[in-house]
This record gives structure tokens, C-alpha cells and sequence, in this order.
């Protein structure tokens, strides 16, 4: 029996969050396991009168290509997508998978090459979705292997993954315009700061924004979304950063990541558990050592960790950084073909502060300093 949510999440990636229109060329891509999520998306991108194709990927088949290909080929262009960069007006993309531990046993340099591999189209990617030329919005398809990895059965990961896009309501569409209402309203306020100051056991670092753009993510380019971001001044960042939760590179994991930043470049990196693989990701290119983002999780409806950064990076009363790639729409000018986003939590204790005033603690915005803001 098809789930409504599903027809639900199409209809609103494709006239909300990328507002397809007749005559655009929308690409649609997810591994095959997400096939009834294609189905649906795009019936739905045909019907606004978009030219649609797609690409089904596979987890086997990029486990035999990591497994079987020297670093030489692994860093050889991905024409098809650099040609998909190029020329598409909207992709939709899903994430999804039937084993999250394909590529456990690559080594590390292997898939370092792959991310250089994926340079030039994750590049003209950054240029397009910046300077908007392209609309893109990424989601997660619910499959037993990322139930599993949450540590839920199906039919519970499926309730949270849609109650997360809040595709449970009547009207999915307008709460989400409330929220970016909310959300815009913070937005405002980080514009006119210069420095962030994050404060929390084991982190202590600061952070430049000075003439950057803070952008509001209300689900136009992640489903669910939930977050406010900008991308730092990539030179202009000092301290030592912690973070809370395990990261999945490549369907492996790494814990207790504790980096030390000088002038913006990660000079010492540390994890209780895949070291060897952190190392990696920093090195891949010039770029990789240099954050792309910061930013604040605000989806309070999302509180469980549950290894899927789509989703954990916007648990309300987080905070994340991500190394490598910036994004153009918000000032950022780091370039790299990583974008790896790791999560600290400030629910237990910690604040941030915007030039010298804290604006949020505990995990939670004081609204008392948007309220003395908007007075003034």
C-alpha cells in the first residue's frame, strides 16, 4: 500500500522547494532501493511540465568500482554528472540505502581519490546553486539500512522521517513558511555581527562572519530542513573545537573528532575511533583543512541522533561546522570537493555568542536579545 506522505514529499520538493515550472530540465538521481520515491517525484516534476530524466545508482556496484579501481581512476572526471551540472535547472535527489557499510573495508586513500574525482562537478554544483542557476533539494528515502543504523524498525523510521518534514499536518507547505518566518527573524540578526564565540566542554573557539550572509533553511534545499548557516571567513577562525556525535564518511564511522584551528586551518585532529580516515579527509586537497560552514540546528522536532547528518545536523540545540567546501550564497570563498558537516551538542551546557553578546544557551535562542534587537 503506497504511503501518502510519500506523493506528499514529491508535490512539495517539486513546487515548493524547487519550484519546477514547465520547460525546466529537472535531474532526478538515488540509489534504486529509493525507486517508489523517484516514481512519485517524477510523476510530479512531468505534471508542472518539466523535461525530467534520472539515474538510479547502487551501492554494489560503487563498492565493486572503490574495490576495483586504482586511485588514478577513482580521480578520473564523473563526466555524466559534470554534464548534469552543467546543463539541469532543478536536481532532486534522495539518500538511501540498502547497506550503509558498503564501503567499510576501502581503505581510506581510496576514497580520498574518489572525493577528488568529484571535484569539477561538485564545483560547477557550489557555482550554480550560489549564483542561482540551479535549484537543488536533497531528502532521505526511509529503507531498512538507515532504520536499522537509527536503531528503529521501518515503520518508526518512516514516521520520523516524514514527522521530521512535518508531512504528517494538513498542510506541510505552510508550516513551512511559518518557520521560515521564525527563522528569518535570527537571520536579521546574525547579519550585523562579525564574530561568532562558541563555548562548550571542550570547545572554545571564534569564529569570523564579518560581511557574510547568514541563509534560511526552510526546506528549499534540504528535506527536512531546519537550520540557519553562513559560511565563515575561512582565514579568520581560532581555538579548539569538540564534537559530540560519531560522523559517517563513506558508510564509515569516526569518534570523538577534536580539532585545534589556527588562522582557519584544522593543524591537529584527533578521534577516539578513525584516525586514519579523518586524516584523509583533511589532506584530500587545499581546501579540506578549512571550514566551509557554520551553523545552528532548529528542528526541535528532531532529537534523537540517529547517524544520518541530514537529520542530525538539524536537531534543535546543536551547533555545526563543516570542513572544505563553502557556499557562494553566503559569501563563503573556501573550495574544496569535501563538504563534511560534524556535530557538537549544546543542550547540556554551552552558549554562543555574536560580538560579545550570547545569544543563545543551553541550546535554546534567548529571545529576549531578538526582542531588544528588533526594538532598536
Amino acid at each position: 500500500m503506497k504511503d501518502e506522505r510519500l506523493e506528499k514529499l514529491a508535490k512539495l520538493l517539486v513546487g515548493y522547494s524547487t519550484g519546477v515550472k514547465e520547460g525546466d530540465f529537472v535531474y532526478v538521481r538515488c540509489d534504486e532501493v529509493a525507486l517508489p520515491w523517484a516514481k512519485e517525484v517524477v510523476k510530479a516534476a512531468i505534471r508542472a511540465g518539466a523535461h525530467v530524466e534520472t539515474v538510479l545508482t547502487s551501492d554494489e556496484i560503487q563498492e565493486i568500482v572503490l574495490k576495483n579501481s586504482s586511485e588514478e581512476q577513482l580521480e578520473k572526471e564523473n563526466e555524466l554528472q559534470k554534464a548534469m551540472m552543467e546543463k539541469v535547472d532543478v536536481w532532486l535527489t534522495a539518500w538511501g540505502s540498502r547497506n550503509l557499510k558498503y564501503a567499510s573495508s576501502v581503505p581510506s586513500e581510496k576514497i580520498k581519490s574518489a572525493a577528488r574525482g568529484a571535484s569539477s562537478w561538485r564545483k560547477i554544483y557550489t557555482e550554480r546553486t550560489g549564483d542561482g542557476t540551479m535549484r537543488w533539494c536533497g531528502t532521505q528515502f526511509p529503507t531498512f539500512a538507515d532504520a536499522q543504523e537509527a536503531g528503529m524498525s521501518l515503520e518508526d523510521y518512516e514516521d520520523f522521517v516524514y514527522g521530521a518534514g512535518l508531512l504528517d499536518t494538513d498542510d506541510p507547505v505552510a508550516e513551512w513558511k511559518r518557520i521560515s518566518h521564525e527563522q528569518e527573524r535570527w537571520v536579521r540578526y546574525l547579519d550585523t555581527k562579525k564574530e561568532l564565540h562558541i563555548l562548550s566542554e571542550g570547545t572554545d573557539i571564534k569564529v569570523s562572519v564579518s560581511g557574510r550572509k547568514w541563509i534560511n533553511c526552510d526546506g528549499r534545499q534540504n528535506f527536512p530542513d531546519g537550520e540557519i548557516f553562513t559560511s565563515p571567513v575561512h582565514e579568520e577562525i581560532n581555538g579548539h573545537v569538540s564534537f559530540t556525535f560519531p560522523l559517517i564518511y563513506a558508510g564509515k564511522e569516526i569518534r570523538g573528532i577534536r580539532l585545534e584551528v589556527v588562522n582557519g586551518r584544522v593543524v591537529d585532529a584527533l578521534a577516539d575511533e578513525g584516525q586514519d580516515l579523518l586524516q584523509n579527509v583533511l589532506d584530500t586537497d587545499a581546501g579540506s583543512r578549512f571550514f566551509g560552514e557554520v551553523a545552528i540546528g532548529t528542528n526541535y522536532g528532531i532529537k534523537d541522533f540517529t547517524k544520518n547528518t541530514l537529520f542530525d545536523e538539524k536537531i534543535g540545540g546543536t551547533f555545526h561546522m563543516a570542513i572544505g567546501d563553502s557556499m557562494p550564497e553566503a559569501g563563503g570563498k573556501n573550495s574544496s570537493s569535501v563538504h563534511w558537516d560534524m556535530i557538537g551538542d549544546l543542550r547540556k551546557g554551552g552558549s554562543i555568542s555574536a560580538d560579545g553578546e550570547v545569544f543563545y544557551r543551553d541550546g535554546e535562542f534567548l529571545m529576549e536579545v531578538l526582542e531588544r534587537f528588533e526594538t532598536v
